[in-house]
């Protein structure tokens, strides 16, 4: 019972009774009333920036933080324990046993997600928050239909993922208002585990998402310094890596590592995300019409501008210049598919060792010595710092450079449609990672393909037959499509098939696309969970 904070769900008593305890509860609290009406003020600031793109504002470097890219001299935190040497990192959700498996993969770390690769029932967010607090304290070994799972006696290094600010978390409120899902999912995290890292020799380290301004930047490192001065421990203990997933971020990577600099542990190609923000962004640019969702790859000219930046921007401050994640995943039943597979993702990784990256992201354990053999073989220290990438010149118009070779066709629409109504089902549905077609797919690569629909129908984009793309052509395919959904995502139920169905035909008919699939989604979990519909921002 803690003063103004409304538990509204039911689900999952056991997890609730460890995690939402009085002390942490208290603790979220605090949090939500000191940086709650920050969090408000830049969200509503990133759709003031959104109408001045829409009007014609070119994206471009910040004028008035020219001094902080110009000075040489400061730097950021040294790694901290456990995070030195990150050649190898595995990402994937929390469940009990995908964070055995992925601590013990041989992978240098393992980042939790209770982002873009959960669904966020009330019920995943508690019990992988239980998960983690038993990893902290080599408590989760369980079995399971005859097997054991058990951790190694050196596991990977933790990081955490939390949510990205926009979005909400309606089974709590603090004073009639529901929390930050960025903040619950810190807060619980830091609370209970924060004094148990730094016992053992660690310390809580975080994913930071999904950023669209140096400003929320900052807020992060307000957080950060509030927590720990509220918890005892000493500042700076806490480190962050923030990916760089959105357009608006590319162009402001020195600011972002400069207001988290004390605390910041470098910067990751989030290379989905930002595909899928670079059409956001430019959505009302006809001439950001981009191709198949397969023809953007990271050699297409914005994206390896991007990647240059990055790398140049954190070596230039003595931090990690992490990569991104292959999409694809082991093949069992296929050797000879396997393999072309597999050398795709030899490719992908032997690109950003040469290019000067940290270390690179794997989804699946198997996965983890093709990474490992190419990184050892290239990347004899800890780190590639010394690579200073000085040569590199990148201009706001290399970052906007959508010209490259590639065309609009009508496998790689059906491809989008299936995608996008198999991982929405299945979301909704509680389930935020799915295989689908031997890649892995989650929110990010999702939201690739629902903007890229409403894109191709905004500015009736031709396939390569000629045809329009109209929304009598998707209505159709999308028809045509849905019964299979069911064979491709195993578990998918109708009702949750039939929801992804009306969001995909009603977001390809708006003015513009939604911010987030997952913020217009939410309300279905949430009323599942409990949730009284005054808290729901988005029409069910």
């Amino acid at each position: 019972m803690v003063a103004g904070v409304t538990i509204h769900s039911t689900a999952d008593a056991k997890a609730q009774a460890t995690i939402l305890t009085d002390d942490a509860l208290t603790f979220l609290a605090a949090v939500h009333r000191t940086f709650e009406g920050t969090r408000q003020s830049l969200l509503n600031a990133r759709q003031d920036a959104q109408r001045k793109f829409d009007s014609g504002v070119p994206l471009d470097f910040p004028p008035e933080t020219a001094h902080i890219r110009a000075e040489p001299s400061w730097h950021c935190a040294p790694p901290a324990p456990g995070l030195e040497d990150r050649r190898v990192e595995i990402t994937g959700p929390t469940d009990r046993k995908m964070v055995i498996n992925a601590l013990n993969s041989g992978a240098k770390t393992f980042m939790a997600d209770f982002e873009d690769s959960s669904s966020p029932t009330f019920a995943n967010m508690l019990n992988g928050q239980l998960n983690l607090h038993d990893a902290v304290r080599r408590q989760i070994d369980f079995e399971s239909n005859g097997k054991s799972y058990k951790l190694t006696d050196k596991p990977a290094t933790l990081i955490v993922r939390p949510r990205g600010w926009h979005l909400d978390e309606p089974r709590i409120t603090v004073d009639n208002t529901p929390v930050s899902g960025s903040l619950f999912d810190f807060a619980m995290y830091f609370f209970h585990n924060a004094k148990e890292l730094v016992a053992r020799g660690s310390g809580p380290y975080f994913y930071l998402p999904k950023m669209e301004h140096y400003l929320e930047a900052r807020l992060w490192n307000d957080v950060f310094l509030f927590s720990q001065s509220f918890i005892g421990i000493p500042v700076n203990t806490i480190r962050g890596t923030v990916l760089i997933e959105t357009l608006p971020a590319g162009f402001q990577m020195e600011e972002i590592l400069f207001e988290l600099r004390n605390h910041s542990s470098g910067l990751n190609c989030g290379r989905w995300d930002y595909i899928f923000s670079f059409i956001k962004k430019r959505r009302a640019d006809r001439t950001a019409v981009l191709p198949d969702r397969k023809d953007v790859t990271m050699t297409v000219p914005f994206m390896d501008a991007y990647v240059r930046l990055l790398i140049q921007t954190c070596h230039k401050r003595k931090v990690a210049a992490m990569g991104g994640m292959s999409a694809q995943i082991p093949i069992k039943d296929d050797a000879k598919a396997n393999e072309v597979a597999m050398e795709k993702v030899r490719a992908d990784k032997l690109r950003e060792v040469t290019s000067g990256h940290d270390g690179t992201w794997i989804a699946h354990p198997l996965i983890n010595k093709i990474a490992m053999e190419v990184f050892n073989k290239h990347m004899l220290g800890p780190n590639q710092y010394h690579v200073r990438r000085e040569e590199v010149r990148v201009a706001a118009a290399d970052l906007l450079n959508s010209t490259f070779a590639g065309e609009i066709t009508t496998e790689g629409v059906r491809s989008n449609i299936s995608t996008a109504l198999a991982y929405t089902a299945a979301w909704v549905g509680g389930n935020g990672c799915i295989p689908l077609n031997y890649l892995m797919e989650d929110a990010a690569t999702a939201e690739i393909t629902r903007v890229q629909l409403w894109q191709w129908v905004r500015y009736a984009s031709r396939l390569e037959t000629g045809e329009v793309i109209s929304t009598a052509l998707l209505d159709r395919w999308t028809d045509e499509l849905a019964p299979g959904i069911k064979k491709l995502a195993p578990g998918v139920k109708d009702g949750d098939l039939k929801i992804a169905v009306d969001y995909l035909k009603s977001q390809i008919r708006q003015q513009w696309p939604s911010d987030f699939l997952t913020s217009d989604l939410m309300p279905y979990l949430a009323a599942r969970d409990g949730v009284a519909p005054k808290f729901l921002k988005a029409a069910l």
